[in-house]
């Protein structure tokens, strides 16, 4: 497994220069990818319909105990799938509807990367390599909501995207860590046994919480959902791919994967239960608010991912059964009238539903998808939709008349949705047909046809084709092993008649659509100041705080800079002191004196007179050479007390530093001295204050020495393991190899940012 997705991986970054070369004939490779990736995972079908489990494991850090786990089950398989056989239609889509888009090599590479990145995510047996995929989930989806970067729109709603997934993904990080020290393992197959471990540990509600919020964020859950309607600017295969099928189902794989391990208290049930069931319902009355095709589809998907939710949390076995069925079903049909809403746009250049009609004798084909794929969304006998909302209907009703009720609800306006996009666009002829820019590729209709049979032909025999990988993935989620079956038809039971009525409700809400077409006016004011509005408000304020705060302290004076790390510094030893350190001998130290020899003493009055002449000098190069005094006194003392090596070091940096400063003093602004006496006084009352608190930080640590035994490893390993006799440089270069690469890295981008500085010349006017 790890081959297949390292390749894929690989190819991604060479995708482009394939569309570049092979032009048109590349989408054989780009859909060929996802497509060996469909086969090669659905040869794990027989096994893991007999209740097997694939793992595969490879050692990744073996000093933090990190490995790269893969680990395949039902639900796992299942989405896999979902993730690769969606990504060959989408490839084939995007070959079409992009065809003669210039970054179109670009958006291949895009979408492979976002493909490997779910395919990583569902498979990943631990909650680190979770975690780093579920990140490159995030970036990668905000490249491809930002495909056309060119457009503001685009880019404000990849960065919405990014922020908001990115920020729950950072309150994930911190969940896992949670669930990590809870269950005592950050391997899932054991995470999903020791559900009484975690549950009953102190940690279990910051982790919930933490958890949540990452899986709400990424799955549009209210009130973080504004961001998937407004990530519509991205081009039609993008939302086809990311919004229906793959990206937004993330947090309900998640959910759905730590289920067994952190069900059971009241708070995830009630939680999903409430959070899931206002954003169906809010999704869903949204959606009727609108008339882009794109953005009811979106705020469809919304309510969708909400009823997903509110199944989870039900936790129930006919609850789980029917997840597993509505998410394959609002794949099917969603990533299907995704596709036939880019059709449309493409050939009409409009996807206002009011200015589309009769549209059936010029795009056939597509008329046909969008039929199939909308009698799926409004649960039409018999499609694979039908199944589903039977199944929801059983589960809510066995749990809440309350819930079955509001599930109705929401059903009855995917039903209006299903007929504006299955019947009003296409052979609704109450008025002239719509004009067509240009006629509408029939090559474009072949993906949603294809998801609009698959969906009859699972509905027609669910036995044969889903309902065993849908009974794996319905176990995984249980945690527990339970008798699945699925058909189309179950007699005339309270259910169907239900389901009937939701259809007939759904017509009569759809001609009432018809005739009143405008959005609610009070409804519409009190979105646009909901959480859209609020995320615009934080965005804002944050910039205007960082702007401040910028202004306030990155004010072009380095001494500034200095005396606030030195405060810094200061505040936080002296705190450390306060509350934490033994009490320093003083007078002990300060009988030592007494030892201090004749010369030492001469060096340190040699100082003193230096440091008051550097205080009160306004030359620049009398600075320097005073400067230099104290720099060369301080190589004597080194040398003097035994270190000839430290000396020789700091005698070498003084005379390079004078050097330096003499060579470019003619460059360097004018001397600006402080004039005012009090401000001089502020920073030599913060230089002696600095001065006393690392004096006694260091007289602290003589008295109380650390007990460690790495100065004898160092000593007894420097020759033996680093071939080295100086054991200064063996630290540096070998034991502590990573600290001074780091320096140097410091070093080197603070070299470029100083070129770049001397480069930028300042000091000569731009020409006009």
């Amino acid at each position: 497994m790890l081959y297949f997705i390292l390749a894929s991986l690989i190819y991604a970054f060479i995708a482009p220069f394939v569309h570049r070369a092979a032009g048109k004939y590349g989408i054989a490779v780009q859909a060929g990818v996802p497509l060996v990736l469909f086969v090669y995972f659905a040869t794990f079908l027989p096994d893991v319909q007999k209740g097997e489990v694939y793992t595969e494991i490879y050692n990744w850090v073996p000093s933090l105990g990190v490995q790269l786990y893969f680990y395949l089950d039902g639900l796992a398989l299942l989405f896999t799938l979902l993730i690769s056989g969606f990504g060959t239609l989408v490839m084939y889509y995007a070959s079409q509807y992009l065809k003669d888009d210039a970054g179109l090599g670009r958006l291949y590479m895009y979408l492979t990367l976002f493909m490997v990145a779910m395919l990583g995510l569902v498979t990943a047996g631990n909650l680190v390599t979770v975690f780093i995929c579920w990140e490159l989930t995030s970036i990668t989806s905000y490249l491809l909501i930002g495909h056309t970067h060119e457009k503001e729109t685009a880019r404000q709603s990849a960065l919405q995207a990014l922020l908001v997934t990115g920020l729950g993904g950072m309150a994930l990080m911190a969940g896992f860590v949670l669930l990590g020290i809870a269950g005592d393992s950050y391997t899932i197959p054991e995470l999903l046994t020791r559900n009484d471990l975690i549950t009953h540990s102190s940690l279990y509600l910051p982790m919930l919480i933490l958890i949540l919020l990452g899986a709400f964020t990424k799955s549009a859950q209210f009130p973080f959902h504004f961001w998937l309607p407004n990530a519509m600017a991205a081009p039609t295969p993008v939302s086809a791919y990311l919004h229906s099928a793959t990206m937004v189902k993330a947090g309900i794989y998640l959910l759905a994967r730590l289920s067994p391990a952190l069900s059971g208290p009241d708070v995830w049930h009630f939680t999903l239960l409430v959070i899931g069931t206002t954003t169906a319902l809010l999704g869903a009355f949204l959606a009727l608010q609108n008339s882009d095709l794109k953005a009811i589809l979106a705020y469809t998907t919304v309510s969708a991912l909400g009823l997903l939710v509110s199944l989870i949390g039900l936790g129930t076995d006919a609850a789980i059964q029917s997840m597993v069925v509505f998410l394959l079903a609002h794949a099917l049909y969603k990533g299907g009238l995704f596709m036939v809403a880019g059709n449309i746009d493409h050939a009409a250049g409009t996807r206002e539903y009011p200015l589309l009609n009769g549209l059936h004798k010029q795009m056939r084909f597509t008329g046909i998808a969008a039929m199939l794929a909308a009698l799926s969304m409004a649960g039409v006998l018999p499609f694979i939709g039908f199944i589903a909302k039977e199944l929801l209907y059983e589960a809510k009703a066995a749990s809440s008349y309350i819930i079955l009720a509001l599930s109705f609800m929401v059903s009855v306006a995917y039903v209006a949705v299903a007929t504006i996009m299955g019947y009003r666009i296409f052979w609704h002829n109450r008025s002239e047909p719509t004009k067509l820019k240009h006629q509408g590729q029939v090559t474009m209709a072949y993906p949603p046809l294809i998801l609009g049979i698959c969906a009859l032909v699972f509905g027609l025999m669910p036995g044969h084709f889903v309902a065993p990988i849908l009974g794996q993935a319905a176990s995984a989620t249980l945690g527990e092993t339970i008798d699945f079956e699925l058909s189309l038809w179950h007699g005339f039971t309270p259910v169907l008649w239900l389901s009937v009525l939701t259809i007939l409700a759904g017509i009569f809400l759809y001609s009432v659509l018809q005739k009143k077409r405008e959005p609610i006016a009070i409804l519409q004011k009190l979105y646009a100041n909901g959480p859209n509005k609020l995320y615009f408000v934080l965005l804002n304020g944050l910039q205007r705080g960082a702007l401040h705060l910028t202004a306030t302290i990155q004010n072009g004076y380095l001494r500034l800079y200095i005396a606030s790390i030195i405060l810094t510094q200061v505040a936080l030893l002296l705190y450390t002191i306060w509350y934490n350190s033994p009490t320093l001998q003083l007078q002990q130290k300060i009988n030592l004196l007494q030892d201090v020899l004749f010369h030492e003493w001469l060096l340190i009055l040699l100082v003193l007179p230096a440091i008051y002449m550097l205080l009160k000098t306004t030359s620049r190069l009398t600075a320097i050479a005073t400067l230099s005094i104290i720099g060369y006194t301080a190589s004597l003392l080194y040398y003097l007390f035994g270190a000839p090596d430290i000396a020789a070091t700091q005698l070498l940096i003084e005379t390079l530093t004078v050097v330096i400063f003499v060579l470019v003093l003619h460059k360097l602004p004018r001397f600006q001295y402080l004039t005012h006496a009090h401000r001089r006084i502020k920073f030599v009352v913060i230089s002696v204050l600095f001065g006393a608190t690392m004096t006694y930080v260091l007289l602290l640590v003589k008295q109380f020495p650390l007990i460690s035994n790495l100065k004898e490893y160092y000593g007894q390993n420097a020759y033996l393991l680093g071939k080295g006799k100086n054991i200064v440089n063996v630290i540096l270069i070998d034991f502590r190899a990573f600290d001074t690469l780091g320096e140097m890295t410091v070093l080197a981008v603070a070299a470029i940012g100083i070129f770049a500085l001397l480069r930028l010349r300042m000091d000569k006017e731009e020409k006009a």
